[in-house]
């Protein structure tokens, strides 16, 4: 028996999300973007610059992500609307059934534009370089750091981001040292900087066949389109290196790798990507100045203590999120309290859940 009553309820409630999502994101100043952004390319001299043009293209991409998913959820409201009317007025259980479920559909949908609402940092529309280390744990460690890249890599897919490998290290008789990826798409920061920490892995080894702890790092900086910073070259340490990725006729054969440590704060970067040794030393300088960058907006917002307490040492008692296989399986973020019972789905990518659920307890945070 449909319960009608709770039809109407949860469409009223619908409403006033949807309402509310429309204020958060400011729909009205955003379709007067649109439409400023379309007279702009309706100029003839628009392809002039081939870099601005493509900027300007960005942009409206962006909007449209977000105005587009709202016009289409408020039209489907409107449907909706006049559909419950009808199975109403003709006593219609099956119409009210198909109603019940289009409008749990449609929650769904304005739950996840509620999360976009929470992506407010000042660098969460950024792309991203995203990095993943073995921490202690030796081979476990190494073996269960590819396991975490790969699920990475998925919910990248999933994300439709553009993932470019610019390093990876691989264990010494295992699986992954390090690696390190170029993220591009919408809002990579904003979604990635709930990742950022140590993750801890409890399986049964293949190595040992006994239950072991391994523990893996994530690290995520914004790619900055303009850094105003300068580097003293002599504070640098420069290493050139042979690549040393997952093999086949793309390995390079020359010391074309390039690894730069910053002699000041220990921090260091590498990559390996390109086959020409230049272009791989002037990324890394990319990434490097946008780690150096990234830490210098931490300390001027005072969060450098929690944003270290979180990183910490990739070992016991620092991780933000546990992964355990066995005795029994369950997922469980340290910081949220957000948990999976299914192992296998996160593992195969799907994180959103998490990052929601980040995203809630950070805004909570800042507010308190």
């Amino acid at each position: 028996m449909v319960d009608l009553p709770e039809i109407r309820s949860e469409l009223v409630n619908i409403q006033a999300l949807l309402k509310g999502l429309n204020h958060t994101l400011g729909l009205d100043s955003l379709r007067d973007r649109i439409v400023e952004i379309e007279g702009i390319m309706s100029a003839q001299d628009f392809w002039n610059s081939n870099q601005a043009a493509q900027t300007v293209i960005e942009e409206l991409k962006s909007l449209k992500t977000v105005v587009t998913p709202l016009e289409e959820a408020s039209a489907a409201l409107e449907d909706l609307k006049q559909l419950l009317e009808l199975a109403e007025e003709e006593k219609d259980p099956e119409t009210l059934n198909e109603v019940k479920t289009e409008l749990a559909s449609l929650r769904v949908r304005l739950e996840e534009l509620e999360v976009r609402a929470l992506l407010s940092g000042p660098h969460d529309d950024n792309n991203a370089f995203f990095s993943v280390h073995a921490g202690a744990g030796g081979n476990d460690a190494c073996e269960c750091a590819e396991i975490i890249l790969r699920m990475y890599l998925r919910f990248f897919e999933r994300q439709g981001w553009k993932a470019e490998e610019l390093t990876w290290i691989p264990g010494e008789e295992a699986g992954l040292r390090g690696a390190t990826y170029r993220l591009r798409g919408d809002h990579v920061y904003g979604y990635m900087r709930s990742e950022i920490g140590v993750h801890r892995i409890v399986r049964i080894s293949p190595f040992s066949g006994r239950r072991e702890t391994s523990f893996v790092g994530v690290d995520v900086v914004p790619e900055y389109d303009d850094i105003n910073i300068e580097i003293d070259e002599a504070e640098l340490r420069i290493d050139t290196f042979r690549s040393s990725g997952k093999g086949g006729q793309h390995v390079n054969k020359t010391d074309s790798a390039v690894r730069i440590t910053h002699l000041p704060t220990g921090a260091v970067v590498s990559v390996q990507n390109e086959r020409s040794q230049h272009k791989n030393k002037a990324l890394a300088l990319k990434l490097l100045k946008a780690k150096l960058h990234h830490l210098e907006e931490v300390k001027r917002e005072q969060e450098q203590d929690n944003l270290y307490n979180e990183k910490g040492d990739i070992a016991f008692g620092s991780q933000i999120r546990n992964y355990v296989f066995q005795p029994y399986t369950q997922v469980k973020d340290a910081r949220t309290g957000h948990e999976v019972g299914d192992i296998q789905r996160v593992i195969d990518g799907d994180l959103y859940g998490f990052v929601e659920a980040y995203l809630r307890w950070d805004v909570a945070r800042r507010q308190d």
